[in-house]
Order: structure tokens, then C-alpha cells, then sequence
């Protein structure tokens, strides 16, 4: 089964809504997804390939079509379940999730929130293998681009298996897309389904 959405004016989450309602009604071999912006790219093609698709895009005037196609042997949802449930049962550790919503931490002096933002996420790492994932949003996706001295700090949390997230359409908002240098492009859908999954989430 071969399925076209047109998802061009759509705000973000609405895209990877979009695709999901479709999977999980038709389950297509192959879907291809029409957008018109980069940050939705990303996003659509980020959830097809965490469904098992294998994703290519092409870019037609001022739209953006994303092919997705089935990859042979895919688990039904049942074992991807259980063997997910097996996974977590393995590990003894809590899911700690950081929500970094700007550049500075706190109200006053924006110049002491910038300082204690940064000396905040330098000091991350102190939380240990319960830190699962530290999502940016809002002004707070530069702390992952280029320029930003908290590039390399993240990339070490990154090798440490800290997921590092940064919002598409923030990044968009702030024409940061093209320069994100740390972790990978997310969206509203998978921000909330992660503070779910999350044991504890702490906002600053």
C-alpha cells in the first residue's frame, strides 16, 4: 500500500500527528509526505525511521517530499513491546528528563540568569546515569548550535548516552536549523511523550 499527505501549512506538531494517524491506520509499505519547511523534514523523517522506514527526501519548488519505505522484517508492535518493557526491566537506573526552556535561568539580572543557565547545564553531568535526556526548547535550542560554548559540554554528555534534543521549529524561529551542532532535531509530539515515559522532568 503506497499513501501521499500534504502536510505543507501545518504547525508543528501537526506534521508527525499527521504520519503517525496514518501508520497506525494503514501500516503502507510506502508513504510519502509533502512539508514546507526544513524543520518538519527532519521531524517527519526522524519518526519514520524510529518506525523502521528508510527515508529520502527531495525538494520540488517550495515543497519538501519525504519517502518513506518499509524495511523488510519489521517486529509487530507486540515484540517491540515486550522486548522494549525487557529493556527497561534491565536497568535499575530512574529516567530523569531536563527541560531547558531559554538562555537564562530565573528573573532579574538576565546577565546572572545567562551565567547560571550555563554553569546549570556544566553541572548536569553530576546527576550520573539517571540523566536520560535534556530537551531544548524556545531560546534554549542555541545552547546546541554553532558559536555556543555548551557545544562540546553536551557532546560529552552525548557520548555519555544522554539524548540531546533541540526543538525544529524553535531552531526554525531562530534561523538555527542549518547550524545545530549537538543532538538531534525534535517535536512537540515526542517532548510530550517523553515527559510521559520520564520518571521525573525538571523545567528550568
Amino acid at each position: 500500500m503506497v499513501i501521499k499527505l500534504d502536510c505543507r501549512g501545518m504547525d508543528c506538531p501537526a506534521p508527525v500527528l499527521t504520519v503517525r494517524d496514518a501508520l497506525e491506520k494503514e501500516s503502507p509499505v510506502t508513504i510519502t509526505v509533502s512539508v514546507d519547511n526544513e524543520a518538519a523534514r527532519q521531524n517527519v523523517s526522524r519518526y519514520l525511521e524510529h518506525k523502521n522506514y528508510s527515508v529520502s527526501f527531495m525538494q520540488i519548488q517550495d515543497e519538501i517530499r519525504v519517502v518513506g519505505t518499509k524495511n523488510e522484517g519489521d517486529c509487530t508492535p507486540e515484540i517491540e513491546s515486550l522486548a522494549r518493557e525487557a529493556i527497561e526491566n534491565q536497568s535499575s537506573h530512574k529516567k530523569i528528563m531536563v527541560l531547558v526552556t531559554g538562555i537564562h535561568m530565573g528573573h532579574g539580572d538576565d546577565g546572572l540568569g545567562d551565567m547560571l543557565m550555563f554553569n546549570f547545564i556544566k553541572t548536569l553531568k553530576e546527576i550520573g546515569p539517571d540523566l536520560w535526556r535534556v530537551v531544548f526548547v524556545n531560546s534554549g535550542v542555541s545552547f546546541t548550535a554553532e558559536g555556543s560554548e555548551a557545544v562540546p559540554i553536551l557532546q560529552a554528555l552525548v557520548v555519555d548516552g544522554v539524548e540531546i534534543l533541540a526543538c525544529g521549529a524553535c531552531l526554525a524561529y531562530f534561523h538555527l536549523l542549518d547550524k545545530i551542532k549537538v543532538g538531534e532535531v525534535t517535536n512537540m509530539l515526542e517532548v510530550v511523550t517523553g515527559m510521559q515515559c520520564a520518571d521525573s522532568v525538571v523545567t528550568v
